[in-house]
């Protein structure tokens, strides 16, 4: 048809159709489009991770043979089994055969001009039967020289440290062959504690996988485990003078649960890589769990005059709770060898005791009006006092001392909520004369899309106004993994390599602070320990020489 309305839609059609293959065939001006970059493998460059506060590395290597090659004790040394177990730990580690003969090739540092045959170490105090804390020194100093490199320390657990920087200077070409370049090493931590906290009640971990979290600590110079073994969920600690606990509080008796045999291979485990564990025993709230192994524990909550049927937190109103807090306590005490438990104390919701007539009644009685937060104060410190009474330094969440809980000197108070802000907490804790750890900026259960660990390498636990007594008194801090989603499946990749931008920060000088340098030595502590048979996951793309298996 010659209808002018279709010619001129057939015009139009034509003129798109044109359009449309033009753009087809002609090229396009390519603006903010980044070239490609192949992802390229992570180089073993015997890099250290934390970096020690001082050293110094020369372009001269060393090979090291298994053949030839022996770690032995200075002949002033004192001898026991941490350092001797640790020798062979790290033997293995360091030759562990090449599991790929197909690795990409990796250029030599430097040119080996000789074999190193050994390393001596020497330790001044005497260690056999030692378990590490809080004043324990760790500084050691290491010189690799051949023929035989020097490794001293005050302490056995000061030669760990050593003996770990000492087998991270080690790397490997594509056939095998072990080098270590001519390195003089003067090393001690900024902080005395650098924990890592691990909640086993809200997913029960199995020990196999605590176990290679202890190794994965040891790597990256962690020396606390803060246990934080049960809560509301579950009661998977087995309790010898209170056995219904874990019998009716784990989530399964026989399975989920942590015997008194597993809970001292799991403190031998830690103790042989210089790595303290603290208990946490969480009270009043977080009490769920225990109330089917306690009668009478719990309190109950109504609903105007009547019983509702629900329990909520120790009831701080009865003998009889503070009778099982000290026979509990004391079999602690037996079991954990540290000098710290943690008492908790965070997080307590006053609504069921509100509802309890009896509680009422003692509130009028004891003078507490209607504040809440002084029957918190007073079960507080009757538990601390216990505490004391048995031996034990304790631990608390900021809440304790926010709340006016008058507690001992000694006391350490975990800081861990942001508001108020850190800084102000920080400040606040120290300027009573207390000592503190952080945890605020580093809960590591939270993740997010992406390389995250910048954040946490950032952060300084004495990041806040206050005089230099005040920043003395700041003691460590903790990287948090707590347990609502993580489990044996994910503990370690969730963990691990994120960890060790905490590690570095907690033993590293506080100058250090290059976060593109770490980086470099971040992904070759990574691939290190996937070497070392650890599913620690990746920062991005890429590869190690040799994949995890």
């Amino acid at each position: 048809s010659c209808d002018p309305a279709n010619m001129a839609a057939i015009s139009t059609v034509w003129s798109v159709s044109v359009v449309f293959l033009a753009l087809l065939v002609s090229p396009l001006p390519c603006h903010d489009v980044p070239e490609y970059q192949k992802p390229v493998m992570v180089q073993e460059t015997g890099t250290v991770l934390p970096k020690p506060q001082m050293m110094t590395v020369s372009s001269d290597a060393f090979t090291l043979s298994m053949s030839n090659f022996e770690f032995t004790y200075g002949s002033s040394s004192a001898m026991c089994d941490v350092v001797y177990e640790a020798f062979q730990r790290y033997y293995e580690l360091i030759f562990t055969p090449v599991r790929s003969k197909k690795a990409p090739r990796v250029p030599r540092k430097a040119k080996a001009l000789s074999e190193l045959t050994g390393l001596q170490v020497t330790v001044k105090q005497p260690c056999e039967g030692a378990y590490p804390s809080l004043e324990t020194s760790e500084n050691y100093t290491l010189t690799v020289a051949g023929p035989t490199g020097m490794l001293m320390a005050d302490t056995a657990f000061g030669a760990l440290r050593g003996l770990e920087t000492f087998s991270q200077l080690v790397y490997r070409t594509e056939d095998g062959t072990n080098l270590i370049n001519k390195t003089t090493v003067s090393d001690f931590p900024r902080f005395a504690h650098r924990g890592i906290l691990l909640d086993t009640s809200r997913h029960f971990v199995p020990k196999k996988f605590l176990l290679q979290n202890l190794d994965a600590m040891a790597y990256n110079k962690f020396n606390v485990f803060h246990w934080h073994i049960v809560d509301d969920p579950s009661f998977p600690y087995q309790s010898v003078v209170f056995p219904e606990l874990s019998e009716k509080g784990a989530f399964n008796p026989y399975t989920h649960l942590y015997t008194q045999e597993d809970i001292q291979e799991i403190i031998e485990y830690a103790r042989l890589r210089g790595i303290r564990v603290i208990p946490e025993f969480d009270t009043p709230g977080h009490t769920q769990s225990w109330g089917a192994g306690l009668p009478g524990y719990l309190t109950p909550c109504y609903d105007g005059t009547t019983p509702n049927g629900r329990y909520y937190a120790a009831n701080p109103i009865l003998n009889t709770t503070y009778d099982y807090m000290t026979k509990l306590l004391q079999e602690v005490k037996t079991v954990f060898p540290d000098k710290y438990i943690h008492l908790g104390g965070d997080e307590v919701n006053f609504n069921c005791w509100k509802s309890n007539p009896d509680i009422t009644k003692f509130m009028k009685t004891m003078g507490f009006g209607t504040d809440y937060s002084k029957l918190e104060q007073y079960y507080i410190k009757k538990i601390l006092d216990i505490s004391t009474s048995v031996g034990r330094d304790y631990i608390v969440w900021q809440e304790v001392l926010d709340n006016g809980v008058q507690v001992a000197e000694d006391t350490v108070v975990e800081v861990w909520k942001s508001n108020p802000a850190v800084s102000k907490e920080m400040a606040s804790v120290t300027s009573k004369g207390l000592r503190a750890i952080l945890s605020s900026c580093w809960y590591l259960n939270y993740i997010s899309y992406g390389s995250d660990w910048g954040k946490y390498y950032t952060c300084d636990p004495q990041d806040f106004d206050g005089t230099q007594a005040q920043k003395d008194l700041v003691i460590g801090g903790e990287a948090c993994m707590w347990g609502e989603y993580v489990d044996g499946t994910n503990l370690i990749a969730r963990l691990w390599p994120r960890a060790g931008a905490v590690a570095e920060r907690l033993w590293s000088a506080q100058d250090v602070k290059d976060v593109a340098d770490a980086g470099v030595r971040l992904n070759e502590q990574r691939c290190r320990m996937v070497w070392r048979g650890l599913n620690a996951e990746p920062f991005g793309p890429g590869f190690c020489q040799f994949e995890y298996e």
